[in-house]
């Protein structure tokens, strides 16, 4: 048996070149090793933005950073996996890049020194305002099991361990929380992220098309 690293990707493209503005010559002659779904194999980056802006969810994802926190990549590479509109980054605008998996090329990404900045943000763009969810275990939370998610919606998280700021609660339209049945008092920001983005998708995503794969 064989001992390593599997390769990832694909090698060199073998036969005549397939034609279209969305392949990348480079990639073309010396395969293709990023970590990319089958359908953007040999597809430059430009080209799979390109094609993910033409998809995106109508959902944002908003983080709070004023101690550097650590899930920020994380939640950044979820984004990507359910194609969030755009991440918001509150606060200091460096962050651990690490978690992303290099994620953040194809994702946009913002940043907002205050909340209320991220607010106005959110009023300004077209369609009209999109309200400004907030998740944390807080006493009068509404269930995220139960509550009808907006189809227009940024959900917005707290730095791991305080949660969301004083200012960050009163912006938000409304908070809710995840349902937990352990001995722990929350779980993970960057789990928490996950498990909302993932109930906008099964309340609003179309699973029928080839537009929604699993691996």
């Amino acid at each position: 048996m064989p001992h390593g690293r599997p390769e990832v990707g694909v090698g060199p493209w073998e036969g005549p070149r397939p034609e279209g503005e969305q392949y990348d010559e480079r990639l073309l002659a010396e395969g293709d090793r990023r970590n990319v779904v089958d359908r953007y194999r040999y597809w430059s980056m430009e080209a799979i933005v390109a094609d993910l802006d033409a998809r995106r969810h109508d959902f944002h994802v908003a983080i709070e950073n004023w101690q550097h926190d650590f899930n920020i990549g994380t939640i950044v590479r979820s984004a990507n996996a359910f194609l969030a509109r755009e991440v918001h980054i509150v606060g200091s605008r460096r962050w651990n890049r690490r978690g992303a998996m290099v994620t953040d090329r194809y994702q946009h990404v913002r940043h907002h020194p205050t909340v209320e900045d991220l607010a106005a943000y959110l009023d300004t763009l077209d369609g009209g305002p999109v309200p400004l969810l907030g998740v944390d275990n807080l006493p009068g939370s509404q269930h995220l099991e139960t509550m009808r998610i907006p189809r227009r919606v940024c959900f917005l998280f707290g730095q791991e361990g305080p949660g969301l700021s004083d200012a960050a609660r009163h912006a938000c339209a409304g908070t809710f929380s995840i349902a937990q049945f352990g001995s722990t008092r929350s779980i993970n920001a960057s789990a928490a992220a996950a498990i909302a983005m993932h109930s906008w998708v099964v309340q609003h995503a179309d699973l029928s098309s080839d537009d929604a794969w699993r691996g």
